[in-house]
């Protein structure tokens, strides 16, 4: 473990520690009371975005920072940052139903399907959580997992640009069933605040966070051109196509978040409004 600066300013160190030594992190933790962990493997070559051996080492990442939190006294509350990708990718369900299937909080992508496709971002994403989860069951941790859409912002894509390209593997499929959604970085910092500090009452789970829904080819064609991806020509337009971009298969929600938020937001308001008196 190595920390830069002797004092740390305005009461803040940076701490260098082996995610992968549980002995580093747990002293990296030592007298931390909350972890919010939110690392992301990076590509070096910058081609791949996301291979399968990153998958399975963001897994054992995931394992041993929940498993160092667990092992240091003063961490009492852990805040995992997951993805959507490990919440909507799933079998085939059947075709010309009435309405479109709920994906939530509840939901997990299937494991199966992520390796026969190919989607190792997903894959991780979503192993990486399930280890998170089974590694706090039963101990004195409270963990919440926040599974943010494709995070966005003024250059964020650009300077991070593995994910994000991992990310829309399989884009297509998700734009047709309503699955492709994106998220800014600010929402997602202040979701991770709020929920950290919601943790001391009813915050618990995971929470799904999202802004807004890519509905349109053009739009994903955008999000390309912004991660400087070669644009890819959308699927050929037909009428049936267009039909099944109207009325996806799927509908994202994100309820549970948007409530938790909105509180926090008016506890605050009411905590901080000045008040005159005549």
């Amino acid at each position: 473990m190595e920390m830069f600066r002797e004092n740390g300013r305005d009461g803040v160190w940076t701490v260098m520690a082996n995610v992968m030594d549980p002995e580093s992190l747990h002293r990296a933790f030592n007298g931390c009371v909350g972890v919010f962990h939110t690392s992301s493997l990076v590509d070096p070559g910058g081609i791949s975005g996301y291979t399968k051996h990153m998958a399975s080492l963001e897994t054992k990442a995931a394992e041993r920072v929940v498993e160092a939190c667990v092992r240091t006294e003063s961490v009492r509350k852990c805040v995992f940052t997951s993805s959507l990708l490990a919440c909507v990718w799933r079998q085939s369900y059947p075709q010309h139903r009435r309405f479109p299937t709920t994906v939530d909080e509840n939901c997990w992508s299937d494991e199966t399907f992520c390796r026969d496709n190919k989607l190792w971002f997903a894959l991780g994403k979503t192993m990486a959580e399930k280890a998170a989860w089974r590694a706090a069951r039963g101990r004195d941790l409270k963990l919440v997992t926040i599974c943010p859409a494709l995070v966005t912002g003024p250059g964020f894509r650009r300077r991070n640009s593995t994910p994000s390209i991992a990310y829309l593997k399989g884009a297509h499929a998700m734009v047709a069933e309503g699955l492709l959604a994106t998220t800014d970085v600010e929402q997602v910092a202040e979701a991770h605040v709020r929920v950290y500090e919601a943790m001391n009452g009813t915050a618990g789970g995971r929470y799904i966070c999202y802004d807004h829904i890519v509905r349109r080819a053009e739009e994903f064609v955008e999000l390309e051109l912004q991660l400087g991806l070669q644009a890819r020509a959308p699927p050929p337009h037909d009428e049936q196509a267009a039909t099944a971009i109207a009325t996806p298969s799927f509908e994202l929600c994100n309820r549970k978040l948007t409530r938790l938020v909105s509180s926090r937001r008016r506890c605050t308001h009411d905590a901080y409004l000045s008040v005159s008196y005549d």
